[in-house]
C-alpha cells in the first residue's frame, strides 16, 4: 500500500499490534525514503492545537521565527522525501486529517503512515485492517506458522524458561489462543500468568470469566470486547496494590522514573515501598513495560487503568501529586538555570517532555469555564496539595511554563511555550502578579522567534503592571527581555536603557541566570552598535561572573559567540575569535542547541574566508544551512550578519570557482543531515570540522 498511496492508515482495536506493524512496515520501505523515517507518537498528546508543533518538534524544527508551527512543516517538508508515521491517531482524528491533508498539498514527495482505531476518513487514505493472529485448527506443535500459539509460547517461554508447546499441551493453548480471539495483547497478558497459575488453572479461570459475561455460551462475547474482558480478568489476578498503582500510573504520560512513580503514585509517603514492589509486579505480568531506566504502560492499558482512578475518586489528588512534581522539577530548573548541572537536567526534563506537557494540559485546563478572580486568594501550593481549586491549578501551570523559560529556549519548543503562556493569560485577564509574569515571559519568547512588535507590545504591557504591583523580580526579568526584544528590533538606544535599568533590577534581587543571560545580551548590543571593545570586555566580565570552573554551557557559549562575532570586526584578532567560537561550538553541540551550532558554523565561515581557508567556508555555511532551515530566519535576518554572510560566500566561490565551492558546500549540508535526528530528540553530535 505504501508504493501505491501517500497515505495508509493501519486500522484495528487497541493491543492488535497496529504500531509493531507500523513499524516494521516503514522499516522495510526505508530505502524508498531519502530524506528518512520520522515517528511522530501521538498517545501523550491530549490538545489537538499542539499536533504541528509537536510534528514541527520531532523534525527538529525549533520554531525560532515568527511562522506558525504548520507553517514551518509545511516549508520543511517542500522538497524533502520523507515518510511521517503518525502513531495513535484516534482521540486526534479531525486534527491529523486537516495536517495531513495539508502537506500532501504542499509537500508532493511526503507520505504518511498513520496508526488509529477508526480510519481518519479523509481525501486519498487507504484503511489496511489489521486482524487478531490467526489460530490453528489442529492440534500441532511445530512453530513457524506466525500465529497465535506461537506468540503465546515465545512469551510464554520468556515468562517461565523450559515451557514449550507439546503433543500433551498444545489443545489447551490452542483452545486458550481462541477464547482470546488471537488478540496479542491479550495472549501476552495471559501468557505471563504461568509465572503463577499452571495452564489448565490458568483456562479454567478465564473460562469462568468469560461464562460471566456471556451467559454461558461460548464465542457470544463480541470481538471488540474480548480484549476488555482479558484486561479485566488480567487486573482481577494483580494484588490490592497492584490494581492501585496500574490505576494512578494513568496520569503519566510516555515514560515515568521509579522516584516519579513513588511520588506521584503514594498518597502518603510510607506507601512508597508498596509502590516498588506493585511496579515490579506490574513489570513481570507486563502491564508496564521496562525500558533501561524507565518505564511506560501501553495505551489500551492506561485507558483502563484512567478509567479506574476516575472510578476511585483519587483522580484529582493523583493528578494534584503529577502537577507538583513537574512543577518542582521546573521550578528548580529555572532557580538554577545557570550552575553546572544544567545539561543533566536539560536531557532529563527533554526525556520526560510527555508528561511536562500532560501536567500542563491539566493544570491550566478549564474544566469549569470560568475565569480566576484577580483578588482570588488560592495559593500555587494548593494545588499541588490536591487543593486550592482551578485557580490554584491555574498558578502550577503558569509557575511550571514560566520556570521553563530556558529550557523552551534550548529546545527550540518556543512555539509551545508561548501557546501555554497564551493559555495562561486567558486564566488571568485581569491584572494581577500571574498576568504580569505571563506576559513579561511571552514577550521573551516572542523575542526569539522574531515576532518583535509582539515581544515589545508583551513587555510594554507587562513590566508597569509588575511595578504597579511592587514585583520587582518580574520587573527585573522583564527589563531583561526588553533589551533582548529591542536590540534585536535596531532600537539600540532604548536597548541601552532598558539594559541599565534591568542590571539595577536584576542585581537587587539577586538574579544571577537573570544578570548572566543580560551580560551577553548587552555585548551583543554593543557588536552590533559598532562598540566591539565594549562588547568584547561585556562578554569577558560575564564570563568571569559564571567562573573558569562553572561547566554551565548555554549562557557561557552565548557569551563566546558574541564575543567571537565582535573579534571577527576586530582587526588582527582573527586567532581569538576561532579559539572563542570554536568554544562556543563546543557547547552549542553538547547541548543540541540547533540555533547556537548555526551561529557558530556562520561565524567560522566568515572567519575562514578572512583567513585563507575557502574550502572551510563553504562547508560550514553548507554545515549551517539545514540548522537555520529548520530553526528560522538566518542570524535573526540581521542586516550587518547577512552582510557578512554574502561577503564571505562570495569570496569563498571566487577563490574556489563555483563548482569546488559548489562540493564542498554539498558535503556540508550532507554531513549535517546525517546529524539532524540525534539534534531533533534533543540530543548532542561531535562535528568534525574540516
Amino acid at each position: 500500500m505504501l508504493n501505491r498511496s501517500r497515505l495508509v492508515t493501519v486500522v484495528g482495536p487497541g493491543g492488535v499490534g497496529k504500531t509493531r506493524l507500523a513499524l516494521v512496515a516503514a522499516a522495510e520501505a526505508v530505502q524508498n525514503y531519502p530524506d528518512g523515517v520520522w515517528i511522530v507518537g501521538l498517545s501523550g498528546l491530549g490538545d489537538p492545537a499542539l499536533l504541528p508543533s509537536t510534528v514541527a518538534s520531532v523534525l527538529g524544527l525549533a520554531g525560532q521565527d515568527a511562522r506558525s508551527a504548520l507553517g514551518a512543516v509545511l516549508e520543511y517538508l517542500r522538497e524533502k522525501r520523507l515518510l511521517l508515521i503518525l502513531d495513535t491517531c484516534e482521540h486526534l482524528l479531525d486534527s491529523c486529517a486537516e495536517l495531513i491533508q495539508a502537506v500532501l498539498g504542499h509537500a508532493p514527495a511526503v507520505a504518511f503512515l498513520a496508526t488509529s482505531r477508526q480510519p481518519l476518513d479523509t481525501q486519498g487514505e487507504q484503511s489496511f485492517a489489521i486482524q487478531p493472529l490467526p489460530v490453528r485448527d489442529r492440534d500441532a506443535v511445530e512453530l513457524g506458522q506466525g500465529d497465535a500459539v506461537e506468540l503465546f509460547a515465545l512469551r510464554a517461554a520468556a515468562a517461565v524458561p523450559g515451557f514449550a508447546v507439546t503433543s500433551d499441551n498444545s489443545a489447551d493453548v490452542i483452545r486458550l489462543c481462541r477464547r482470546l480471539d488471537g488478540m496479542p495483547l491479550a495472549i501476552e497478558l495471559a501468557a505471563v500468568q504461568l509465572r503463577a497459575l499452571a495452564l489448565d488453572q490458568l483456562i479454567q479461570r478465564l473460562d469462568r470469566r468469560f461464562s460471566v459475561l456471556t451467559g454461558g455460551h461460548p464465542g457470544a462475547l463480541e470481538r471488540h470486547q474480548t480484549l476488555r474482558t482479558a484486561i479485566e480478568w488480567s487486573y482481577g489476578l494483580c494484588s490490592p496494590a497492584e490494581r492501585r498503582l496500574w490505576a494512578r500510573l494513568s496520569v503519566f504520560a510516555g515514560t515515568f522514573t521509579l522516584p516519579a512513580a513513588k511520588e506521584v503514585c503514594a498518597e502518603v509517603e510510607i506507601e512508597q515501598p508498596e509502590v516498588v514492589s506493585a511496579l515490579l509486579g506490574l513489570v513481570d505480568k507486563s502491564v508496564v513495560v521496562q525500558e533501561g531506566t524507565r518505564y511506560r504502560m501501553l495505551d489500551t492499558l492506561r485507558e483502563f487503568g484512567a478509567e479506574r482512578l476516575a472510578a476511585s475518586g483519587e483522580e484529582e489528588a493523583c493528578r494534584a501529586r503529577h502537577i507538583g512534581r513537574y512543577r518542582w522539577i521546573a521550578r528548580y530548573f529555572g532557580d538554577h538555570f545557570a550552575d553546572d548541572d544544567q545539561i543533566e537536567r536539560y536531557r532529563k526534563l527533554r526525556e520526560t517532555h510527555a508528561n511536562v506537557r500532560a501536567a500542563l494540559e491539566y493544570a491550566l485546563g478549564d474544566p469549569a469555564g470560568s475565569t480566576a478572580p484577580a483578588g482570588s486568594t488560592a495559593t500555587a501550593g494548593g494545588a499541588a496539595n490536591g487543593g486550592g481549586g482551578a485557580a490554584a491549578r491555574w498558578r502550577s501551570g503558569l509557575d511550571i511554563v514560566c520556570s521553563l523559560y530556558g529550557y523552551w529556549q534550548i529546545s527550540g519548543l518556543l512555539s509551545e511555550g508561548g501557546y501555554w503562556l497564551t493559555k495562561a493569560l486567558e486564566r488571568f485577564p485581569d491584572d494581577c502578579r500571574e498576568r504580569a509574569l505571563a506576559l513579561v515571559n511571552r514577550g521573551f519568547l516572542r523575542s526569539f522567534q522574531g515576532e518583535l512588535a509582539g515581544s515589545v507590545a508583551d513587555l510594554e504591557a507587562g513590566i508597569p503592571l509588575a511595578v504597579a504591583l511592587g514585583d520587582d523580580a518580574i520587573a527585573a526579568r522583564g527589563y531583561q527581555h526588553l533589551n533582548l526584544a529591542l536590540t534585536f528590533f535596531g532600537r539600540h538606544e532604548e536597548a541601552a536603557e532598558a539594559g541599565v535599568e534591568a542590571r539595577r533590577r536584576l542585581l537587587a534581587c539577586r538574579d544571577r541566570p537573570g544578570e548572566l543571560m543580560l551580560m551577553a545580551q548587552l555585548g551583543h548590543l554593543h557588536q552590533l552598535s559598532g562598540q566591539l571593545l565594549e562588547s568584547v570586555a561585556t562578554c569577558e566580565e560575564g564570563l568571569a561572573m559564571l567562573g573558569q570552573d562553572s561547566s554551565e554551557q548555554w549562557i557561557r557559549s552565548y557569551l563566546l559567540q558574541v564575543e567571537a562575532l565582535a573579534l571577527f570586526q576586530l582587526p588582527g584578532r582573527e586567532a581569538d575569535c576561532e579559539t572563542a567560537v570554536r568554544t562556543a561550538l563546543l557547547g552549542k553541540q553538547e547541548l543540541g542547541d540547533i540555533i547556537g551550532m548555526a551561529y557558530g558554523l556562520g561565524v567560522l565561515g566568515w572567519l575562514s574566508a578572512k583567513t585563507g581557508a575557502p574550502e572551510r567556508t563553504a562547508w560550514a555555511i553548507g554545515a549551517a544551512d539545514p540548522l537555520w532551515e529548520q530553526g528560522g530566519v538566518r542570524f535573526s535576518g540581521t542586516a550587518i550578519m547577512e552582510e557578512f554572510h554574502r561577503q564571505a560566500a562570495q569570496a569563498a566561490v571566487k577563490a574556489l570557482g563555483a563548482e569546488r565551492y559548489a562540493a564542498a558546500h554539498a558535503a556540508g549540508v550532507s554531513y549535517m543531515k546525517d546529524q539532524l535526528n540525534d539534534l531533533a530528540h534533543g540530543g548532542s553530535v561531535k562535528l568534525s570540522i574540516p
